[in-house]
Formats: C-alpha cells, sequence, structure tokens
C-alpha cells in the first residue's frame, strides 16, 4: 500500500479467489515486475466452484505458485456464503453490511498471506479488496488495509528488524468499469473467472446476487460483453 509498485523480480503473494477483481490484481502485481505466489482459501464456501477459476488464473497470468488452503470457517456460519440456511441475496444491492459477509475471512486470509511471506522473504501482499462496490464490508475499508499493515509491521521478524512489509489494495477506490479496464489493458482473460455467489458445479452464474450485479453493470458500463456463462434465463436479471 505504501511501497511504489517498482521494484522488478520482488517476490509477493497475492490472495486469488478465482473472482474478477482478485484476477485483476494478480495481473497488476505480475506488471509491477513481481513473482507472483498465489494463495486460495477453501473456506466451506457455497461457490466452491472459485478455486477452480483461480487456478486457471493463476496458470494463465504465468503466477509462480499456487496454493489452496483448508480453513473451516463454515463451522462457523453466520454468512450466507458459509450456511446454506441463509439464502443469498437476489433483489439488488442494499445499504450497509449484506449477509454475504463473512466474519473476519479476509483478516484470515491476510494473516495466511503473512504467514507465507514471511518463509518467502516477501515484504508485498496483495489483495483485491475494493470499497466503492463492497462498502458494506468492514473488512474492504482502506482504515482496516492500513491497520493490519501496521500490526503485520509489529508482528513479524522482517518488520521487527526494520523491512517495511506492505499491503497492496490497487483497487481499493476504483469502480468495478475501472477495475475490468485495467486489467483488460493486461490481459486478463474474464471468462476465467468465476463471481458468483453460487455459481452451480460447472461455474455457470445465477446473474441476480450482487456480485452478479456489479460484475455484469460493469461490462455494460464500457460497453463490453461479459464473458460469464449465466444460468438460462438470468442474464437479464
Amino acid at each position: 500500500m505504501s511501497t511504489p509498485l517498482t521494484s522488478p523480480r520482488r517476490r509477493a503473494v497475492v490472495l486469488l479467489s478465482g473472482g474478477l477483481d482478485s484476477a485483476t490484481t494478480l495481473a497488476i502485481a505480475r506488471d509491477a515486475g513481481f513473482d507472483c505466489y498465489c494463495l486460495s482459501l477453501d473456506y466451506g464456501q457455497r461457490h466452491r466452484i472459485e478455486l477452480e477459476a483461480a487456478a486457471r488464473v493463476a496458470k494463465a497470468l504465468g503466477a509462480s505458485e499456487h496454493r489452496v488452503l483448508h480453513v473451516a470457517l463454515g463451522e462457523f456460519g453466520g454468512s450466507a456464503l458459509t450456511d446454506n440456511a441463509i439464502a443469498v441475496p437476489v433483489d439488488g444491492v442494499q445499504p450497509g453490511i449484506p449477509v454475504t459477509y463473512v466474519p473476519a475471512r479476509n483478516t484470515v486470509m491476510l494473516s495466511l498471506a503473512l504467514a507465507w511471506a514471511e518463509i518467502l522473504g516477501s515484504c508485498d501482499i496483495f489483495v483485491g479488496v475494493n470499497a466503492v462496490d463492497y462498502s458494506g464490508y468492514p473488512d474492504c475499508r482502506p482504515e482496516y488495509i492500513a491497520a493490519f499493515e501496521a500490526m503485520a509491521r509489529l508482528a513479524t521478524r522482517a518488520g521487527v528488524q526494520g523491512e517495511a512489509l506492505s499491503i497492496h489494495a490497487p483497487l481499493i477506490d476504483l469502480s468495478k468499469a475501472e477495475i475490468i479496464r485495467r486489467g483488460s489493458t493486461l490481459g486478463v482473460d474474464y471468462g476465467l473467472t468465476v463471481s458468483c455467489y453460487q455459481a452451480d458445479e460447472t461455474g455457470r452464474a445465477c446473474g441476480v446476487c450482487d456480485s452478479c450485479r456489479l460484475r455484469r453493470e460493469g461490462f455494460s458500463a464500457l460497453g463490453l460483453g461479459d464473458p460469464t456463462p449465466y444460468v438460462t434465463g438470468s442474464q437479464e436479471a
């Protein structure tokens, strides 16, 4: 977040969900000259198909390594993404913190990325959080990223020894259309990604959840076709 993205061939850990935002973030890190080590989390999400998308994206964008860790956040439930008893909202994006918020997910993901970064000797972690389209998520705000970065500098060997670890959130103040435009210029194939909160086992999107709506609006704003495969009849939902 605070280190200029100009140092060639340094290692970076990139959190990669398999969605549009994280794919763009990986492309940005690669373009900045980093060797990218991608980390995905199988946390009990109902849209687990996104992990297959993450593997495709990591390969297509030349990641040095891609790992998937298993953390059973679904054991706690409390989110529409981890508890099948809670329905995914399909009536349009509403103000406030949505039920698709997964308690502590970004904190857990960033902590695991921090652990791997220490092993790799990396001082750079990239995360695709966005405070514009997902302003209801408390762990997507700039002040949260700044606070985690400050904690990381206190809690790591590298930080104690004077190396400033940086959390890069290059999409945090961009609209979905701006994210897609940036990724397109960097060669991201968005047809490889899965954004839907309840995509089926083949990766087809529902077309009506918040994530689907925001994704489709982003492509529409740019006058581009959305390469997402949708469940029949949901494209115009």
